[in-house]
């Protein structure tokens, strides 16, 4: 879907002058907050963006001052994946 928006020309100028596509800002804008009150989860931003590694992600949130959504599940699932890499590391080093 195309969404046109009017912003002010001294912000435009604002974004420009920092390196910024005014298109580009606003649309990160508003997929930053849509990850901030929970509709958007790290991977639509990463397909959305075209970003290759969910690290893109987390340095354009930190960037807006938005904290990852990280629960003690997504914990315990990091250590699982972590036990079962080990596992499959020794068995291949073997």
């Amino acid at each position: 879907m195309e969404v046109t928006l009017t912003i002010p020309e001294a912000l435009a100028e604002q974004l420009t002058t920092a390196g910024k596509d005014p298109a580009r800002a606003a649309l990160e804008a508003l997929l930053v907050e849509g990850y901030r009150t929970h509709m958007l989860s790290e991977g639509e931003i990463k397909r959305i963006l075209g970003y290759g590694t969910r690290m893109q992600v987390h340095a354009l949130l930190k960037e807006h001052d938005v904290p990852l959504n990280y629960t003690l599940e997504d914990l315990e699932q990091d250590r699982e994946t972590h036990r079962y890499l080990d596992k499959v590391r020794s068995k291949s080093a073997a």
